[in-house]
């Protein structure tokens, strides 16, 4: 009967274990290891997949930010007209029509940035999106009309996350 020999950390050669990486079988300690879906990965392979991920570029940034800055305006400014017609069916459009509007930016934005992605890529179109509310909504605090105000919160709070959400692919239910 073999006795078998301790394992010990690729990174930390001190500290015994018997944990791997799933995907190139180093040696890794609980410090080392990074819990994916597929199981326990060292750092290095977690960085090299965020590499294959990150695939956006330099020209993404800007035009992220300004297409979804100015389909943002645009949607608020549609948002300050339906705040007008007033009465409980214009809580129902905003109801319906934001995370609408949002679906639709991160589409458009999906579609010029040429499917590239990157979590700082949605980041900034998500910046896109909040400011492109704020020419509108200081028009609306300016005239201090109070409905206005609240139905771009309520647009700004709706589109801004299913924005993020559509564009980054996160799913609330699988």
């Amino acid at each position: 009967m073999t006795i078998p020999s301790a394992t010990y950390c690729a990174n930390h050669p001190g500290v015994e274990t018997s944990l791997r990486c799933n995907k190139c079988n180093k040696p890794i300690c609980v410090k080392c290891a990074v819990r994916t879906p597929t199981g326990y990965r060292c750092k290095e392979c977690v960085r090299g997949q965020q590499r294959i991920f990150d695939t956006s570029t330099g020209v993404d940034y800007p035009l992220a930010f300004f297409v979804s800055g100015f389909l943002s305006a645009i949607a608020s400014v549609l948002v300050g007209v339906i705040s007008g017609i007033g009465g409980i069916f214009s809580w129902f459009i905003i109801i319906a029509a934001a995370p609408t509007a949002g679906v639709i930016i991160a589409e458009a934005v999906r579609f010029v940035t040429r499917r590239h992605r990157s979590k700082s890529l949605f980041i900034t179109g998500a910046a896109g999106v909040a400011l492109g509310v704020l020419p509108a909504l200081l028009v609306h605090i300016i005239t201090f009309n109070l409905f206005s105000i609240i139905f771009q919160v309520i647009y700004l709070v709706v589109a801004t996350p299913v924005f993020y959400a559509r564009l980054s692919g996160i799913q609330i239910t699988k």
